[in-house]
């Protein structure tokens, strides 16, 4: 249990973030499978940890715990190790988060592939093999993560892959992000209208030196404490040009919360500088089907300062770690906000006094623990099972402590 005590945001401080768990768990995999990459400023999250280790044995068993990443990653990767048999599995939660779509995929290229208890969750029971058929449609409203696992394989493809995406495509960004690091290390690709080729990548490919940038999602909590505390923060290291989808909550914070973000390409760091005549909207419409994860985080800001909000795209939050949406709703009356969501949406309905005794459940949520703790600036709150940041963003709480003062 976490005691966060009612706070003040301190001046002009600076975090040094981990570099991005996206970026790095894509990293490892291309790494294992092509051999030319030096990895710097590598995510120090448990998901990557768990991805990294998993890579290193040589069992049978591979057990990835609540790395949902890591399962949907290597479950492509271990598909091409030809004569290899696999059993990959992970926590209780794990075994309730879909994986048909990608499944069905592999499969349909060649790949034998068995559900060990229900049909279309872990564990599977994998058997490597050559893959040589080169086209495969999949659905494009699912994970970007199922569609990322195959584009990460497919240039050991013997003659590559050609992904027809049906339907009208989620988190298209965190596509581009892996096909912007194919592009880096020599496989090209192409990705128009919803068709994405990857060519084979026969050739020995240079070895390459990659400075990981640091983790956007993780940064989106601190532009809630800039949002809610209105003093400047500084974070390294980021870059302008990224490819994280999640970087979209620069543009985001400032449209609604005033929240400018100055880049300094020099020293990799970024500013978080609250505008002192911002206007509050009031109300916040937003689509964020491209960065679905930093949803959590903008609600919570929304609700702190009392913005109606009414949020879209958020469909592949109800198969994450626990049921986001659902947890948003029930957490986020603890905070006097009432909502209500369907499948794709959430929106407020009402703003009311917070509990006088807020504990936040995380529900084996990282995100919920994270989103949460800027309420701290607001009224002193408890965030139960605190723990669950070291998925991430293992020194978050360390990091809180160097940009708050309690409030006396």
């Amino acid at each position: 249990m976490k005691k966060l005590e009612k706070s003040k945001l301190l001046e002009n401080k600076t975090i040094q973030i981990s570099g991005s768990k996206s970026i790095s768990n894509r990293l490892l995999i291309l790494e294992s499978l092509f051999s030319n990459i030096k990895i710097g400023n590598l995510s120090n999250s448990q998901d990557t940890s768990l991805l990294k280790k998993a890579l290193s044995e040589n069992t049978e068993i591979i057990d990835i715990h609540h790395a949902g990443t890591a399962m949907r990653f290597l479950t492509s990767y271990y598909s091409i190790r030809e004569g290899k048999t696999t059993i990959l599995t992970g926590s209780k939660r794990m075994k309730e988060r879909p994986i048909k779509n990608l499944v069905t995929a592999l499969q349909n290229l060649g790949v034998e592939i068995e559900y060990l208890e229900n049909e279309g969750f872990p564990p599977l029971k994998i058997k490597g093999r050559k893959i040589t058929q080169e086209k495969v449609d999949v659905p494009a409203n699912i994970s970007s993560q199922f569609i990322t696992s195959l584009l990460l394989i497919a240039g050991k493809l013997e003659n590559g892959l050609e992904i027809n995406l049906i339907g009208e495509v989620t988190s298209r960004s965190y596509i581009k992000m892996t096909l912007n690091i194919l592009t880096k290390f020599g496989i090209k690709n192409s990705f128009i209208g919803n068709t994405i080729k990857v060519e084979p990548t026969n050739h020995q490919l240079s070895t390459i030196n990659y400075e990981v940038e640091s983790d956007w999602s993780s940064a989106s909590y601190f532009y809630s404490f800039a949002a809610l505390g209105r003093e400047t923060i500084h974070l390294k290291s980021f870059y302008k040009e990224s490819t994280q989808g999640d970087s979209a909550i620069a543009k985001i914070y400032e449209e609604f919360f005033g929240i400018k973000t100055i880049f300094n390409e020099n020293e990799h760091k970024i500013t978080l500088q609250p505008d002192t005549d911002f206007v509050f909207p009031e109300k916040i419409v937003l689509d964020m089907n491209n960065c679905p994860d930093i949803a959590q985080t903008l609600c919570v800001t929304a609700a702190a300062l009392k913005i109606p909000f009414e949020i879209s795209g958020l469909g592949t939050l109800r198969v994450k770690e626990t049921d986001r949406l659902l947890a948003l709703h029930q957490e986020l009356k603890k905070l006097g906000t009432e909502t209500e969501f369907t499948d794709l949406t959430i929106k407020s309905i009402s703003f009311n006094e917070p509990d006088d005794n807020i504990f936040i459940k995380t529900y084996q949520d990282h995100r919920m623990a994270m989103a949460f703790a800027p309420f701290c600036l607001i009224k002193e709150l408890y965030i139960e099972d605190e723990d669950v940041v070291e998925k991430s963003y293992p020194m978050f709480w360390e990091d809180l402590k160097t940009i708050l003062t309690e409030n006396s």
